[in-house]
């Protein structure tokens, strides 16, 4: 009879062997308090470019960030195309096969709320459910927001021994020293949060006036009735306002909904990994790819569901524009 091996064998020596390390490593250099700020931080002294009347702009490592999901979302889109010119839709393997059954998925969703307006709405459905996925999954590499420039600050941060930080507070009024990382979780910029809802918001206008026409604008200013019938008339004319206020807050709800939930989320590793700076930490990483999975499936579904409800018209308006 055959002994009976452990497949992953192997595996849990390697684990184990890390686990290890991790516990010199810590040893030799305890964990800090790490900086924590809103704002993303600067890269650059100097500004790389002014508009005038708007203010300068700098590189900031949400900057970077971002640069490097595009680059990201360029080769998946490459490799996809790659084996689409050899075998064909039905050849793909690997990861283009995974985003093949992802976008199918996302497109019968979408058909079967969208309707005929599938196609119009599809594409702003699967960019911005890809774009804050990989956004958000970013903080679960190793580096991210943890390497970068040690940059001097007055009457606060930590002693520096060559290029790393050391447990030692400065006295105060004294310089000490924090870590700018190079590379920093775009979805905590709320810059970054902000503008792709305004984008969310903008383009479900233009969908619903590409579907409606002009007939579009009684969604939030209707009086047709309010002299026939004064009482619903009224009613329907404040219904108006209360969805022209709506469309605006959905603009705050999108942005500060992904931005506090990943923010809360990077501020919470941060913590974990100072005060238990071995293995608990990785416990929590499941727990944020599932939460980076989650806001970008709610960001993007209530962008279909919301340019959905765009192409359908009010009072037979829809009907009528057809």
């Amino acid at each position: 009879m055959n002994e009976r091996k452990w497949r992953w064998g192997f595996n849990r020596w390697l684990v184990l062997l890390f686990i290890v390390l991790g516990f010199f490593a810590a040893k030799k250099y305890p964990p800090i308090s790490p900086h924590v700020q809103l704002p993303a931080e600067r890269l650059s002294h100097d500004p790389l470019f002014t508009l005038p009347g708007i203010g300068e702009f700098y590189l900031t490592n949400t900057l970077v960030a971002l640069f490097l999901v595009d680059l990201i979302l360029l080769a998946m889109a490459f490799a996809i195309r790659r084996q689409t010119s050899k075998g064909g839709l039905g050849m793909l393997k690997g990861v283009s096969g995974a985003l093949e059954a992802l976008f199918e998925g996302l497109y019968n969703m979408t058909e079967s709320t969208a309707g005929k307006w599938a196609k119009e709405i599809f594409p702003y459905f699967a960019t911005i459910m890809l774009i804050v996925l990989i956004s958000n999954w970013m903080e679960l590499i190793p580096g991210v927001d943890s390497i970068g420039f040690l940059e001097k600050v007055a009457e606060h941060g930590y002693a520096a021994q060559g290029p790393f930080l050391i447990k030692e507070e400065v006295a105060h009024g004294a310089e000490g020293f924090v870590v700018i990382p190079w590379v920093r979780v775009v979805s905590t910029d709320l810059n970054f949060t902000f503008a792709l809802a305004l984008i969310s918001v903008v383009m479900t206008q233009v969908i619903g006036i590409r579907a409606q026409g002009m007939a579009y604008f009684t969604k939030f200013w209707n009086t047709s009735t309010l002299f026939s019938k004064p009482i619903f008339g009224a009613i329907d004319f404040g219904v108006g306002l209360l969805e022209l206020i709506s469309e605006f807050s959905k603009i705050l709800s999108f942005a500060f909904r992904l931005f506090g939930n990943i923010f809360a989320g990077s501020v919470m590793l941060f913590v974990l990994g100072a005060l238990v700076p071995v293995f608990v930490q990785s416990m929590v990483l499941l727990l944020e790819a599932f939460v980076g999975i989650i806001q970008a499936l709610v960001f993007g579904m209530l962008t279909m569901t919301f340019m959905a409800q765009a192409t359908q018209g009010h009072g037979g308006h829809d009907e009528a524009h057809a």
